[in-house]
């Protein structure tokens, strides 16, 4: 299983080179061509959401991504440190976290719309949303 990991400062600029990044190792591990596109929005969306939840939380750790190669499928995993509350735990704020979770909806919903298979996770440490492509080993073409 070859695994490439990238941290980067949660900044809109650096959302970019994620996706190249993503879509070079998506590319590399046999990802069809076609569906290259969707894996480069997708994690344009994820990180963008991630660096979001670190600005509005004013959280100074790096976003992190891993990107993995395993036998028939490739995964994209896009973490960030933002707290969520548990279900029952009511904040102050409520005005901005539904605002802030309207937003967290709608690039679920895109990134739902471009993956097949996605799971999002989130806790009160943070979340993780991962993506998964099938793959073609090297040789084998595609009827």
């Amino acid at each position: 299983m070859a695994t490439v990991e990238l941290r980067f400062s949660a900044l809109p600029e650096h959302v970019r080179t994620a996706r190249l990044v993503a879509a070079a190792v998506a590319r590399r591990a046999g990802v069809d061509e076609a569906v290259l596109d969707e894996v480069r929005l997708a994690v344009g969306e994820a990180c963008s959401r991630a660096v979001g939840l670190h600005q509005a939380a004013g959280i100074t750790e790096p976003v992190r991504v891993a990107l993995v190669e395993e036998e028939k499928q490739f995964s994209i995993e896009v973490g960030d440190e933002a707290p969520r509350s548990v279900p029952g735990d009511r904040a102050s704020g409520a005005a901005d976290a539904n605002v802030e979770t309207e937003e967290d909806e709608m690039g679920l919903a895109v990134i739902s719309g471009l993956v097949d298979d996605v799971e999002v996770t989130a806790g009160e440490h943070g979340g993780l949303i991962r993506m998964t492509w099938p793959t073609t080993p090297p040789g084998v073409a595609l009827t």
